[in-house]
Parts: C-alpha cells; sequence; structure tokens
C-alpha cells in the first residue's frame, strides 16, 4: 500500500516544525505527499518566508496561508483581520478549499484546548474539525472544489505525565507561571512517535523563523533551553486518532512502531 497524504493545519509560522516536524519528515520519508495550511500571516510577509524555508527543509511543499493577523498583530484592518474575529463560516470555506484541492487520506490539527490553550490554536481546531466534515458534503461551499472526504484525524496534544516534566521548564525560561498542565491524560494518547532520528533536521526547521527567535516569542524560549532540556521537549510527538470512515482503520499515516 502507497503511503497516504498527510495535510497539516496550524494556527502559526513555527507551529508545523514544533509540533509535527517529524512527522512530515517521516511521511515525506515513507514517499508520502505532505502538505501545510497555516491560518495566519499573509503572503510575501517576513514570517511567510521563514515558512516557506522551514516546509522546505521539511519537505513538506509550498506554504498554504490564509493570511489572517495572529493574536499578536494590532493592524486587524479590513485587508488583514484577526483569525479569531473573522467570520466562521469564510474560514471554514478557505479551509476546505485546501482539503479539496490536497486531497489528504489524513488531517492533523490540535487538540480541542489547542493543546496549551492558545486562542488562535483553539480556532484553528475548530475550523478544521468543521472544514474536514464540510469537504465530502458536494452541497456545502461547490466552489471550494469537488468533495474529499479524508479517512483519519490526528490531533497534536501532550500528555500529563510529559507536560508536568517539561511544561515548567519552558515556562520558567519564559519568566512566566507555570498555569494550568495543556494536554491530555496519559491513556488519552493513541500514537506517540519518537522524531529522535528527525531531531535536528526539525530544529534546522524551527530555526529558519528567525523573526520569532527575535521578538522573544516561544522559540526564543527554546533557543535558551539547555540542549538536553530543548531535545527532550522535542523529540517526541503525541496524537489522539479518529477515525472518519469505517475502513480508516486500515490506514496509518504516520506508520511508525508502537
Amino acid at each position: 500500500m502507497s503511503h497516504p497524504s498527510l495535510l497539516c493545519i496550524h494556527a502559526h509560522p513555527d507551529d508545523e516544525a514544533l509540533w509535527t516536524g517529524g512527522v512530515l519528515l517521516r511521511c515525506a520519508e515513507l514517499g508520502g505527499r505532505t502538505s501545510v495550511v497555516t491560518c495566519t500571516w499573509p503572503p510575501g510577509s517576513e514570517r511567510a518566508g521563514e515558512l516557506q524555508r522551514s516546509l522546505q527543509i521539511l519537505n513538506a511543499g509550498a506554504p498554504r496561508l490564509l493570511g489572517y493577523a495572529d493574536l499578536g498583530v494590532t493592524d486587524t484592518t479590513e485587508d488583514y483581520r484577526s483569525f479569531c474575529d473573522a467570520p466562521f463560516d469564510e474560514l471554514v470555506e478557505s479551509v476546505v478549499a485546501h482539503i479539496r484541492a490536497f486531497r489528504p487520506d489524513t488531517v492533523l490539527t490540535y487538540d480541542p484546548m489547542g493543546v496549551y490553550g492558545h486562542p488562535d490554536h483553539i480556532q484553528t481546531h475548530r475550523v478544521a474539525v468543521a472544514a474536514i466534515g464540510a469537504a465530502g458534503y458536494p452541497q456545502l461551499y461547490p466552489e471550494a472544489g469537488p468533495p474529499w472526504r479524508p479517512k483519519l484525524l490526528y490531533q497534536a496534544t501532550m500528555p500529563f505525565s510529559a507536560a508536568q516534566l517539561l511544561w515548567p521548564a519552558v515556562r520558567k525560561q519564559a519568566n512566566r507561571p507555570v498555569g494550568p498542565l495543556p494536554g491530555v491524560p496519559d491513556e488519552e494518547i493513541d500514537l506517540f512517535v519518537d522524531v529522535t532520528a528527525w531531531l535536528q533536521t526539525k530544529w534546522d526547521a524551527l530555526s529558519a523563523h528567525k523573526s520569532e527567535i527575535a521578538r522573544g516569542g516561544a522559540m526564543t524560549m527554546l533557543a535558551a533551553l539547555p540542549e538536553e532540556v530543548r531535545w527532550d521537549v522535542l523529540r517526541t510527538e503525541w496524537f489522539q486518532r479518529m477515525a472518519l470512515q469505517p475502513d480508516a482503520e486500515a490506514f496509518d499515516a504516520l506508520r511508525f512502531p508502537a
């Protein structure tokens, strides 16, 4: 059986490498088609250029940018509206168009909490789930292309056991309160992926986001961590799996050993 195709739907440039860099590399290595939809930042921006370099490193094709402003951007003019404030139906139609154009077997996005509660991540989850369902109905968004039904949905998340070890270290580096732990109970993890074999390449993709490092965002925290702690944070990717079709268990878009 040929390796299935994988479409990731993320909120910001750098999320593709942080949460799914190892999986994208592994799928491409196996000969699968991979691509990434990024909900914020317009084509031609500095961060869009950094995203393009990251995707080249991850062998994940050209950027698919929706072009909305992220939570940290104050310019919410008519031409650059906040992703969280844009009409929900408009967002769903945009993602449906990418699903129908790429025709993936598997779609990957965040869990309902957006892994750690970021509003853009939570909105991305909501939009992605709605778009996955709508994409299969020719009656919905007919101008977005012929219908397509993905077989599997993977949700990036984190088990509580890992969060208890890693989250305080990351928040301490950022000089921020630990706050609520991200993730889900360990028994709700369907797949954990050891990406050690692709760890340096994953970090190279993350390092392409130089403006995010410069502004003091999440990448700055990771770069400042001791190397052994940083590798512990990045070496595993965790997922919940949802079958969308009756025969979906025959498809495992990640194909990693248990």
